[in-house]
């Protein structure tokens, strides 16, 4: 495994984390394709076997049973101080006023809430899932200020908003002496590349680590084009993602790559997100043991400039989607 500075902090993780959104009750909430906890530990154990110490999950996922399943599979299998752990919060966890959004309330209860789930007295990385339009952005930093000084955080993050967002979020910390944001976790992958226009350059500039959500395109860049799976026909929240029809050429194109390299269609599509200079761990799903395979393989591979050149040439301007 490789692991690299999380941003400009000192912390080392993984090049790859895991996405925990596959792990939960499925009759619990969204998503409707997780694994419960029995399928899910032979998968989070051979990513630690692997040497992947970076887990990513929030509150919303499965209404809370992502990180209770998280949480109890960890402490079985691994050293808490070597684990780096981030949870979220925004979306509501219940009906009902103050139950969700960014308040100080929320923020205050939620975090509590996340980290008796997990079993932990702290998370590495709090972030923010979305940016809420219905709270003053100085009273959300101020309350992320607290949690980190309470000692429940190390550090704080944020998730797909608009650049002109993060930075004032940021600005604001900086004004009045507060924590900053230092992670950027937003959605890249080969089908949607709007990020590259001013959110992947501020992150280079101000030093901050971006751990991409989606890298596969929800696994559209690992089949043919119009071939479907279980999980894809559940998830009504990206049903529709990736479908525009100019998009089919690339997904053409990383297959014929990955039959010249003999790999997996995921590996091609992987290792184009990890090459790309602001990327500090891309977030990979796994529903099966060779899901996290391909992702570890994916590592060793290097696509040549002119092989980037192929896969990114068809891309057309995409609408905002996942966060607006």
């Amino acid at each position: 495994m490789k692991y690299v500075k999380l941003g400009n902090t000192g912390m080392d993780v993984s090049k790859l984390a895991l996405g925990c959104m596959s792990f939960g009750l499925p009759e619990q909430g969204y998503p409707a394709w997780t694994l419960n906890e029995e399928k899910s530990r032979p998968i989070i154990k051979k990513a630690l076997e692997h040497g992947v110490n970076f887990f990513d999950t929030a509150n919303y996922y499965s209404n809370g049973t992502s990180e209770e399943i998280i949480g109890r599979i960890l402490k079985d299998y691994a050293n808490r101080s070597e684990i780096v752990l981030t949870t979220k919060v925004y979306f509501p966890m219940q009906q009902g006023p103050n139950r969700k959004g960014l308040s100080r309330k929320a923020i205050m209860t939620e975090i509590d809430s996340s980290l008796k789930r997990l079993g932990t007295d702290y998370v590495d990385l709090y972030q923010i899932h979305r940016w809420d339009y219905n709270t003053p952005i100085e009273e959300t930093m101020e309350a992320l200020h607290d949690v980190v000084k309470a000692g429940k955080a190390r550090y704080i993050g944020a998730s797909s908003m608009f650049a002109w967002q993060f930075l004032k979020a940021n600005y604001t910390a900086e004004k009045n002496g507060w924590t900053r944001f230092v992670t950027m976790e937003n959605q890249l992958n080969l089908l949607y590349r709007e990020e590259e226009r001013e959110m992947l350059p501020l992150c280079k500039e101000e030093k901050i680590g971006v751990i991409p959500w989606s890298p596969l395109a929800g696994g559209k860049l690992t089949r043919n084009w119009d071939e479907t799976t279980d999980r894809s026909g559940k998830d009504d929240a990206k049903s529709s993602f990736y479908k525009a029809e100019t998009d089919r050429l690339i997904v053409e194109r990383v297959a014929e790559l990955a039959e010249r390299h003999s790999v997996s269609r995921a590996q091609i599509a992987l290792s184009w997100v990890l090459q790309k200079e602001q990327v500090s761990a891309p977030i990979i799903g796994a529903t099966k043991l060779a899901h996290l395979e391909d992702a570890i393989a994916a590592l060793t591979l290097t696509l040549s400039p002119e092989e980037i050149s192929f896969l990114e040439e068809p891309y057309v301007p995409h609408p905002i989607i996942g966060f607006k």
